[in-house]
């Protein structure tokens, strides 16, 4: 997709004005109810779906569908993200009606880091086309991590700062409480971070590991930088409302791993299979129509065997407890 430096400029003008909506509605610190978040994250799809729409709309017929292939993919990967981020909000023991103000920074300073990523990723390929082997190879590690780890029996429980995070805390110092929406306060003299600062860098830095995976896996998908720009833009933009709304959810979906190393390792035979192609290897290529179908079919079955075995194991767990109430009967 050509695409000029004007369209560029809009984009991200645009881009930045739905930024400042969403800043300017949640300006005020609360809690956010299921409600809100549930209609805020249906009015960021929407407007995913309408930017896709209108790529198909100009012409861009290609282009559209990597775009959907890219944000499905972003948004599901995302959705992974969401149980560091309750990790770290527990960690620091962020107050409630504090978490959206965390997130809409983090999430932002997540999307400046990308935003370097992606040129980085772009620049790259545009000169080296064996990288698509190390993405290739790295994501299907990657999605036989995740089983392994899906598999394993102990559960991470708790958050570890990284060492750009703890560096920072040593170089400004950090007060000892919140200080309502204060980034910085004077502490003795001395210009001290908030917890507040912290944890949203706590949240923004550690978006970036995530990155590593979530790139290459949507270069996989297309090779358009403005495609996986907006497509990660958009997939994180709506991060802190579906943060609020599918919180309480997110133990339910106990196949998300095993839903998310398969869409990796697919897209990661995907990758090999481009590389072969591109050294001119006559091998077969996944379409994107293929590609997205059979994202959206992975992520619909994952939901839908999530569900039942969590359904399975409450009924597991009432006919145990009901076992145990009748025995203290006895």
């Amino acid at each position: 997709m050509d695409v000029s430096g004007t369209i560029w400029v809009l984009t991200i003008l645009g881009l930045s004005a739905l930024v400042a909506i969403d800043f300017f509605i949640g300006r005020k610190p609360h809690d956010v109810t299921t409600k809100e978040a549930g209609i805020w994250t249906v009015v960021w799809i929407v407007l995913a779906a309408l930017f896709g729409l209108g790529l198909l709309v100009s012409g861009e017929s290609q282009a559209s569908g990597e775009f959907f292939a890219g944000y499905i993919t972003e948004k599901s990967l995302s959705v992974d993200n969401l149980f560091v981020f309750v990790l770290i909000m527990a960690k620091f023991s962020v107050p409630s009606h504090l978490q959206q103000r965390v997130l809409l920074v983090g999430v932002l300073i997540a999307l400046v880091l990308r935003a370097i990523f992606i040129a980085a990723g772009a620049a790259v390929i545009a000169n080296f086309s064996w990288i698509f082997y190390i993405f290739g190879a790295f994501l299907i590690y990657t999605a036989w991590k995740l089983i392994q780890e899906a598999r394993g029996d102990e559960e991470e429980d708790e958050f570890e700062e990284n060492r750009l995070l703890k560096s920072i805390e040593r170089r400004f110092g950090v007060a000892d409480r919140y200080h309502g929406t204060k980034l910085f306060i004077r502490n003795n003299g001395k210009r001290v971070m908030t917890p507040l600062m912290v944890v949203m860098l706590a949240i923004g830095t550690t978006d970036v590991l995530f990155a590593l995976d979530s790139i290459p896996a949507i270069f996989g998908l297309t090779q358009d930088p403005y495609i996986v720009f907006t497509a990660n833009a958009f997939a994180l933009m709506g991060l802190r409302q579906l943060y609020f709304l599918i919180g309480g959810l997110l133990k339910k979906l106990v196949h998300l791993s095993y839903g998310l190393s398969v869409i990796l390792g697919f897209i990661g035979v995907k990758l090999v299979l481009h590389a072969l192609h591109e050294s001119g290897v006559h091998v077969p290529e996944i379409s994107i129509p293929f590609s997205l179908g059979f994202i959206c079919a992975v992520l619909v079955i994952t939901t839908i065997t999530s569900l039942i075995a969590n359904k399975k194991q409450e009924a597991a767990e009432a006919d145990r407890a009901a076992e145990k109430g009748s025995g203290v009967e006895v």
